[in-house]
């Protein structure tokens, strides 16, 4: 909000502070960011709220009903809102397809904004830290929105088409391809002035029953490093609830013949195999094992699904908590991956056992073999001499057949 004020309106909130009020723009908001940063004085954010509603009326209503439309999203910071969510509502000119268009302008600040964080990718390609993004959702006010298109949706930026997502595979066979709802970076196509305006074209099929939104915002997109400093800066979850949940799950039910006096929890996280290092879980899960904070971030920052690793329930980031008994135990056991707790809420390393090792001297079997020369006369003139080997463990057995003058004259 601020960074859109104009000269006197820095001076007017710079003196209502108490600041020095005097100097070029660029160091009225220098003082006036600064101010932000280091006074959490509620009066102060009063003020600022005040004269952006003096400014831009349309706009600061639209930035109230936004957090009553669209579900927020943890990886974007809303800046301003460009255009509110406005209805695609059905017409009776056109059947099968409908069509609206939507024109929004940017101010010199907001342009500004947008052009200093401007980052260039390899391949010459750029990218904005801060952009203008395009969401469509139901028009249903009862509960935040989560991003939802609707069927054959074609959009153009300033006479531009833009490129959709791809569709997901559908679940089953016969069932309809639906594209995954997500918000829409349209930053590229659009004209980066505060003189001329931008249009945009929005085409799409009526659905019986089913109203859509849409809506344009200006917002700063975080990284998962920034969203778990925020996650620590919420503080670390008192390890008591922790034993409370154990106690709990652990207490025998008199109604139940099979009691349970200890659970067994891996300090491994579920995600990436390797052990925790911010142990964390969502409020909402039932369980006691935690995964690791930083990578569920990251794998979220990929592929948004914010769905728990454990349980395979919602976890959203707001709800999100960093376990302190578990973080005292990590920092107590550097040594093993696996603990136990038991009923009053303590707990014990699992180590594993180390089998000693029996070292024998190999036995090597006394073989006494006994031998005997057989000799068999047979009828047709030939002799067989069978050489027996006796032992405990073996048996061989040769036989020898030769002629009958050759064999004599050896025994001779």
């Amino acid at each position: 909000m601020v960074s859109s004020f104009r000269v006197s309106e820095l001076q007017v909130l710079l003196g209502f502070a108490g600041r020095n009020k005097s100097g070029r723009k660029h160091e009225l908001l220098l003082r006036a960011l600064h101010l932000i940063k280091s006074d959490s004085n509620p009066a102060v954010q009063i003020k600022i709220k005040e004269l952006y509603r003096r400014r831009y009326p349309r706009t600061f209503d639209s930035l109230s009903d936004h957090s009553d439309v669209m579900k927020s999203l943890p990886f974007y910071d809303v800046l301003d809102v460009l255009i509110k969510p406005s209805s695609l509502g059905p017409s009776t000119v056109q059947r099968f397809h409908q069509e609206k268009y939507f024109i929004f302008a940017l101010t010199p600040q907001q342009v500004r904004e947008i052009c200093i964080s401007r980052d260039f990718l390899p391949g010459g390609r750029r990218d904005y830290m801060v952009q203008i993004q395009l969401r469509f959702c139901l028009s249903e006010t009862s509960c935040p929105q989560e991003d939802n298109y609707p069927n054959s949706l074609c959009i153009k930026v300033n006479g531009k088409l833009f490129p959709l997502p791809g569709y997901a595979p559908p679940p089953k066979n016969g069932v309809e391809q639906k594209r995954p709802g997500r918000p829409l970076n349209i930053t590229s196509l659009v004209r980066l002035s505060s003189a001329v305006p931008n249009q945009i074209s929005v085409t799409w099929a009526p659905e019986i029953g089913k109203t859509y939104s849409m809506s344009v915002y200006l917002v700063r997109q975080l990284t998962s490093p920034l969203l778990l400093q925020r996650l620590r800066m919420k503080g670390i979850r008192n390890p008591d609830h922790s034993r409370a949940l154990i106690k709990e799950k652990l207490t025998a039910d008199p109604d139940s013949e099979i009691a349970t006096t200890s659970l067994r929890v891996s300090l491994m996280c579920p995600l990436g195999k390797m052990r925790l290092t911010v142990p964390c879980r969502a409020v909402t899960c039932s369980h006691l094992q935690c995964f690791d904070a930083a990578l569920y971030l990251q794998m979220n920052e990929k592929k948004p699904t914010w769905i728990c690793p454990v349980c395979d329930k919602k976890a959203t980031y707001e709800s999100l908590i960093i376990d302190g008994l578990f973080m005292e135990i990590l920092n107590d056991c550097t040594d093993v991956d696996e603990i136990k707790f038991q009923e009053d809420g303590t707990w014990c390393p699992m180590r594993p056992k180390k089998e000693a090792l029996k070292v024998s001297s190999p036995i090597i079997p006394k073989i006494e073999c006994k031998y005997l020369l057989k000799i068999d006369y047979h009828w047709n003139g030939m002799v067989a001499m069978s050489v027996l080997i006796y032992s405990k463990s073996l048996y061989f057995k040769y036989v020898i057949y030769v002629f009958k003058n050759r064999i004599l004259d050896q025994l001779n």
